[in-house]
């Protein structure tokens, strides 16, 4: 898919309490001295603590760990179609480009997606949202596997089904981070999202490695229908949440709103810089369109070696999730992210 949080680590970096692209989650990151970015980090209570991830908002909070723990396996899900789409789109066309496509669509869906998740978070119950997002997302994933069941299917769904499942990642992804703060308080939330950094660096490992599996031994459906499975108990999980409502009731949802959100990045260089960084990174830096040929071609291998190389990306980052306690002392984190950005387009 367009989008993938596994470059995500350097917003741990920059903004640990950034949330949802609405004005709200975006300033709580600027609005508390001393907290992260601009102030000493908390003493931890043991010294591990300082590189090592804190796991106490899963202690402490039994509905984070629900959304945390569905968040993870779905998660889990969509990076077995994240490997199994481009693989049927290369087994159908044998072109590169067509894989590219597949990305490039993606990307304006995840965009609008984005920019109407975070205003709707702020107007309405997040749990409601998260299940009708993972429903729909449950309902692409299906149609994919009907689509694929017994060879390699018809290409239109693959585009049009891809395409719908970014925009409704764009709904659930900053909804997701909108009742994070609710659920674990403001003094764990940077440890909640060096937990989340984990969360999608292990699935970025374990997911398109499982995918390349599933895909070679059993079929390309079987990689589709194991994503519907998890999406199954995901909702599952998510049902039992307590309702999460927006804080203070809320506020209306709207273009008004949006654009609250778009103007709050005016006079903030290192927050626009960071976007741009992003978009740039994942637009013109992921050769992931490549894998399939690479694969073929190169390594000589099949669907198995794909999912390798789709795994390759997340296994390096795992390792920066795991690290993830030193952030908080980053004196300098543009230039942090700056250093990060180089050494990706070097190994690029």
């Amino acid at each position: 898919m367009a989008a993938d949080p596994s470059w995500a680590l350097h917003w741990t970096v920059l903004c640990p309490q950034l949330g949802s692209p609405t004005r709200r989650p975006a300033s709580d990151c600027f609005a508390r001295p001393g907290q992260g970015l601009f102030g000493p980090a908390r003493s931890r209570p043991i010294a591990a603590s300082r590189v090592f991830v804190d796991l106490t908002p899963l202690r402490v909070s039994p509905d984070y760990r629900r959304l945390y723990t569905g968040q993870a396996v779905s998660f889990l899900g969509r990076q077995l179609t994240l490997v199994a789409a481009p693989v049927q789109v290369f087994a159908v066309t044998g072109s590169s480009v067509q894989v590219g496509l597949l990305g490039l669509v993606q990307l304006p869906p995840l965009l609008v997606g984005s920019l109407i998740g975070g205003s709707l978070a702020d107007a309405h119950d997040r749990r409601r949202l998260l299940l009708i997002a993972q429903v729909l997302l449950l309902g692409c994933s299906l149609g994919l596997a009907i689509n694929a069941q017994g060879g390699n299917g018809h290409l239109w769904p693959v585009f049009v089904l891809t395409a719908a499942q970014a925009a409704l990642s764009g709904l659930d992804s900053p909804t997701r981070n909108a009742a994070t703060p609710s659920l674990v308080g403001a003094d764990h939330l940077t440890a909640a999202n060096a937990l989340n950094q984990i969360l999608y660096q292990v699935g970025g490992v374990t997911g398109p490695a499982i995918a390349g599996l599933l895909i070679d031994q059993v079929g390309l459906a079987a990689a589709y229908w194991c994503d519907v499975a998890c999406f199954v108990v995901a909702i599952g999980l998510l049902v039992r949440l307590r309702p999460l409502p927006p804080a203070g009731g809320g506020r209306r949802a709207g273009m008004a709103s949006i654009a609250e959100g778009l103007r709050y990045l005016r006079g903030r260089r290192a927050l626009q810089a960071t976007f741009v960084i992003d978009v740039n990174a994942m637009v013109f830096g992921m050769p992931r369109a490549l894998f399939p040929a690479l694969a073929e071609s190169v390594f000589g291998g099949g669907a198995r070696t794909v999912g390798l190389l789709y795994a390759a990306p997340g296994a390096g980052a795992l390792v920066g999730a795991v690290a993830s306690g030193w952030t908080n002392r980053v004196k300098h984190p543009g230039r942090a992210v700056l250093i990060a950005v180089v050494v990706w387009g070097l190994a690029t």
